[in-house]
């Protein structure tokens, strides 16, 4: 057999295909999906909330409008209801500038600050993106009002050593920018990633578990009926759901040592995350058979932009925005982050998966209803000699 007759094989065909096809689906969905960083950064939402009675705090106000790179921000919310919205990730920052500020500033106290407050338990890239902005509006806040504390208290240089020291000093602190962080997520990526490696764990396992079911429903057809047959592959992707949950929660406990209290919580999610995934994926499969594979990979990887856990809705393109809102993953993933790291319940996010999920599971039922020729049950041989004794007895 020659090199380019073995060429020809269907195996070697299909590999072929399927390194090309690969190449250019991950090149093609990645790096457009990625140009949203930081190119859509204006787009996140933010909250700036004055409740300064002097003049300081509108001057401050109305410059991080005109200076900051956002289009969308608020200011006619109170900051109780942007800190809500904050622990929902509705939004990005919120930036609150106290009553006493103005009042403070003159007497050049340290606790003439201002409140910038962020939520770890989300995308990575907006917690980031926004300490680094802070962090830049403080400086900048920092050396404008050491300034104006200098020319307000220095009035002279014939002052005491004692004098000058305190002076220097309540110049250096007359403004300090106070960061709070809710919901902190410990050091690591590998706690940043948690949401969406438990999340990409079940999805694979169960891709590739509903490519291996549906094969073993193909093959069975003739065995039983196509209802007892759609069964059985449902209750085998449960088991399989149950197993690899427990053991996949396991790893991820070994590693990251969530609370312990979420462990059950964690597994309930996980085995929910298998089975929606698995019904999701096997549609393709029903329908093309293995060619479904095929095109489950684009759809794997557009999630793994559209899943929320590097960049927000808000920042997506709008084919990974759209996705988002029927992905698995999406829904997932928020659910993680709530349920480790953040301060809201994770039931909408839950919901929303099963959602998803109940309606996959239809479209499976309505394909194999439909679109699946029925096959006539074949009687083994065993089952004939049981019914012929039936008979004779």
């Amino acid at each position: 057999m020659k090199f380019t007759a073995f060429l020809k094989t269907r195996g070697a065909t299909a590999a072929i295909f399927m390194g090309i096809f690969y190449a250019v689906a991950m090149l093609g969905i990645f790096l457009p999906g990625y140009t949203a960083i930081p190119g859509n950064v204006d787009k996140l939402p933010i909250a700036i909330i004055n409740d300064d009675a002097g003049k300081n705090g509108a001057m401050i106000a109305e410059n991080l409008q005109e200076n900051l790179p956002f289009k969308e921000i608020e200011t006619d919310i109170t900051n109780k209801q942007a800190l809500k919205d904050l622990e929902h990730n509705d939004l990005a920052l919120v930036v609150h500038i106290p009553k006493t500020f103005s009042e403070n500033i003159k007497k050049g106290e340290a606790s003439s600050s201002i409140d910038f407050t962020i939520n770890e338990a989300g995308a990575t890239v907006v917690s980031s993106t926004m300490n680094a902005i802070v962090t830049e509006i403080n400086s900048q806040l920092s050396t404008q009002f050491s300034q104006q504390t200098a020319q307000g208290v220095l009035m002279n240089f014939n002052v005491p050593e004692k004098q000058a020291a305190e002076l220097a000093e309540k110049i250096e602190k007359s403004y300090v920018g106070n960061v709070v962080t809710i919901n902190e997520i410990p050091d690591g990526m590998n706690h940043n990633m948690l949401p969406m490696f438990l999340t990409m764990a079940g999805y694979v396992g169960a891709m590739i578990g509903a490519m291996q079911l549906v094969g073993a429903f193909r093959a069975s057809r003739g065995k039983a009926s196509k209802t007892r047959l759609f069964t059985y592959v449902q209750m085998a992707a449960l088991l399989i759901a149950v197993v690899s949950s427990i053991i996949a929660v396991g790893v991820a406990y070994l590693i990251d040592k969530p609370s312990g209290d979420l462990f059950f919580g964690i597994v309930g999610q996980q085995i929910l995350n298998y089975m929606v995934c698995f019904n999701f994926t096997a549609i393709l499969i029903f329908l093309f058979g293995e060619g479904g594979m095929i095109l489950n990979l684009p759809i794997l990887l557009m999630q793994t932009i559209a899943n929320g856990a590097t960049i927000t809705r808000d920042m997506m393109h709008a084919p990974y925005e759209w996705m988002s809102h029927i992905s698995p993953m999406y829904y997932s993933v928020q659910a993680y982050f709530a349920n480790l790291f953040g301060s809201i319940s994770p039931s909408p996010y839950i919901w929303s998966m099963a959602l998803v999920g109940a309606v996959a599971m239809l479209i499976n039922m309505a394909i194999v209803a439909f679109l699946q020729k029925p096959m006539p049950v074949q009687v083994s041989e065993t089952e004939v000699e049981k019914k012929a004794a039936e008979i004779t007895a």
